[in-house]
């Protein structure tokens, strides 16, 4: 059962993943004003790999609990946010919009990482780094569109 799980969230997680591919950040994102302490490129597909899988193994752990509901609903909430903010944000352009859900997202890993926490205090730890990452995009979102003014 627990490989089972751990596909089911995978999976989810390649899903949102697969944004990524589908909207690149481009000629449109590179002519942007960015902060000097934006991570490298190279960064974001290793870093991403790593939390994706973490977040799948919390997200198990969580299900094999004896309380997965709260949990589950918050993990599934996040991983629809974060499969939606990449077309929001480098899709459409829409650096405010962006910003909404990259906040909401931040906030509802928040939750969840407390929420694990209690559950399971692995499956809690192993949402740390995404909800430090999911902080870091929020502040890099919120400085992009201050500095260029959500032009499109």
């Amino acid at each position: 059962m627990m490989a089972f799980y751990f596909l089911c969230f995978l999976s989810a997680s390649a899903a949102a993943a697969a944004t990524g591919s589908a909207f690149l950040p481009g000629t449109w994102y590179q002519s942007l004003e960015k902060p000097s302490w934006t991570p490298p490129k190279k960064a974001f597909p290793i870093v991403w790999t790593v939390l994706y899988v973490a977040s799948a193994i919390a997200a198990t752990r969580i299900a094999l609990s004896t309380n997965p509901a709260p949990g589950l609903a918050l993990w599934s909430t996040q991983i629809a946010l974060n499969t939606l903010w990449t077309p929001i944000f480098f899709g459409a352009k829409r650096m405010g919009m962006g910003m909404i859900v990259i906040a909401c997202l931040w906030l509802v890993i928040a939750i969840a990482t407390v929420v694990f926490l209690q559950t399971d205090l692995i499956a809690g730890l192993l949402m740390i780094p995404y909800f430090v990452w999911i902080g870091l995009a929020t502040a890099l979102n919120w400085r992009i569109w201050r500095d260029n003014n959500d032009s499109a």
